[in-house]
């Protein structure tokens, strides 16, 4: 029974995986697509939790509201919506599930409010720092890559090598995080989630920062090594945030998984959970840190 779950987990993790390569290769609007598909899966999920604790949230509204925040980020980062509408969005969105609460025949409560807005920042708002991340084009935060042929280096941009990397270093962190867990784990990380330990966590930072130092190298970041591996702990730390998050969601509803659209793996939240809070912070890394560095 072990084995036949364990080939249902891996099988479902390479379908999941070969899915995403493909997306992020193709970049723009089909992987904006997808990833509304995700979020929409991901927020369904999201809401049934809350659900599940007598809450009550908005959630045709927030639904719309996130695909909207989507659609108007890879928009406007592709240059056909000004910045300071695509931006609009966030804040309109949150007055429009507001005052759908208001209007319920029984007003929402402070908790109702709660989980649709942060329903919009968790998936919504997040998610759609992987399009900016994506769409990224400055040559010079990968001045590595650059020595690539001409046909490799059209296609193989800066923000597609960065978003593949910082997959591959969720990923590291993911892999390196079990591994250590089942082989050294004896200290337990949190009461949250009881399988995971702090030997585990340890193992995932290592990995993940090793990968990071590779990037550093490969795209030829000042100080290279030093920054990329640094980069790969902070990825380590907020994807771990993310998984925790999402067990205390799943705690304090009282199940085990999110949903039960990936055999082996739960739901869509289950699976995605570490790469919620990530892109956020690899974003705003290299765009406002990184060319700071790269200035010594």
């Amino acid at each position: 029974m072990a084995l036949v779950f364990l080939r249902k987990r891996i099988w479902s993790g390479l379908a999941a995986g070969v899915f995403g390569l493909l997306v992020v290769g193709l970049g723009g609007w089909w992987f904006t697509l997808a990833l509304g598909v995700i979020v929409h899966l991901a927020l369904l999920e999201f809401f049934r939790m809350a659900q599940f604790t007598g809450i009550r949230p908005a959630t045709k509204t927030t639904l719309v509201a996130c695909q909207l925040l989507l659609f108007s980020t890879q928009w406007g980062v592709g240059g056909g919506l000004p910045s300071d509408l695509a931006a609009a969005v966030l804040p309109l969105s949150g007055a429009a599930i507001c005052g759908w609460l208001l209007l319920q025949p029984k007003t929402g409560s402070i908790a109702d409010i709660a989980a649709s807005i942060f329903g919009l920042f968790y998936l919504g708002f997040l998610p759609s720092h992987w399009l900016r991340l994506r769409n990224l084009s400055d040559v010079q935060l990968t001045p590595g890559i650059n020595s690539l042929s001409n046909w490799a280096s059209s296609w193989f941009t800066s923000g597609l090598a960065i978003t593949l990397f910082a997959c591959l270093m969720i990923v590291a962190s993911d892999i390196g995080s079990y591994y250590f867990g089942r082989s050294f784990g004896r200290l337990p990380l949190s009461s949250i989630s009881p399988g995971k330990t702090i030997e585990g966590a340890i193992g995932g930072l290592i990995c993940a920062m090793a990968i990071g130092a590779f990037s550093g190298v490969f795209f030829d970041w000042s100080f290279g090594p030093l920054v990329g591996g640094l980069l790969g702990v902070l990825i380590a730390l907020f994807a771990l945030v993310g998984d925790l998050t999402e067990s205390m969601m799943k705690r304090n509803a009282g199940l085990k998984d999110s949903g039960d659209v990936l055999p082996g793996h739960g739901g869509i939240l289950d699976r995605i959970d570490s790469y919620l809070f990530t892109p956020a912070v690899v974003y705003y890394s290299v765009t406002l840190i990184l060319p700071l560095i790269n200035k010594f």
